[in-house]
């Protein structure tokens, strides 16, 4: 595939990083934090990448790119642009399709958890190929508590809150990190407020599970480039 993803990176320590090598494209990342500009428009990307972040996804006071941000979800939205939010990225796009993000009453998702899929993604043509039991790594405060309209459910964590959801026809998102590995979280945890015991905990599980993690989400990498090379740029 010759054309170019769009990825959106909010911040320095969370890069596409694996997804990116198991995409295998070429990747035009832009750091808006940094003050990159991004593209008014999605002319000439094959598809969409939105990373996640520390920051919630109506911050726009502190994050002043994140209109932007979700304005390039609602264009990918209406132009069938294959588009994979992650963790923040997941939430944005809720918002700009008109879903809701609050904190999450339960409290803080972390670690290695559960996907639990629903029927549903059995038949979706991007979580069809990773439907079956698997785990995830979350660092997450917020959650969608209302999906947007049209949107479908696809995964739900084990106390019932949204874990992965397709927006749109060709918009999806997910709540956990296919792209993390444990040296990356370990940076996470270095510059976070994680619980030390628990943070211990997740790192030990990472290592370990890395080539689970691997088999795991290197598919919906592979696929998600098929469902982009299979349409022109717009």
């Amino acid at each position: 595939m010759t054309a170019r993803v769009l990825v959106v990176q909010h911040e320095d320590d969370d890069p596409i990083h694996r997804m990116g090598d198991w995409m295998a494209v070429d990747l035009d990342v832009r750091r808006p934090d940094l003050g990159d500009a991004l593209p008014a428009a999605l002319q000439g990307y094959a598809a969409l990448v939105v990373m996640g972040g520390a920051m919630n996804a109506n911050a726009d006071a502190t994050c002043p790119w994140l209109p932007a941000v979700r304005e390039l979800i609602r264009e990918a939205a209406v132009d069938r642009v294959p588009t994979l939010g992650i963790c923040l990225g997941h939430q944005l796009a809720a918002v700009a399709l008109g879903g809701e993000v609050v904190p999450n009453p339960a409290g803080r998702q972390f670690g290695l958890l559960d996907v639990n899929w629903e029927p549903t993604a059995h038949l979706d043509e991007l979580f069809s190929t990773v439907g079956t039991p698997r785990r995830g790594a979350h660092w997450n405060d917020d959650i969608v508590t209302r999906l947007p309209e049209g949107a479908v459910l696809m995964a739900r964590a084990s106390a019932g809150e949204v874990q992965a959801a397709r927006h749109a026809p060709t918009v999806w998102g997910v709540q956990w990190h296919p792209e993390v590995d444990e040296p990356l979280f370990r940076g996470w945890v270095v510059d976070g407020d994680a619980d030390p015991a628990l943070a211990e905990r997740a790192l030990t599980d990472l290592a370990a599970a890395d080539r689970e993690l691997e088999e795991a989400w290197r598919p919906l990498a592979s696929r998600f480039v098929e469902l982009a090379a299979a349409r022109q740029p717009v």
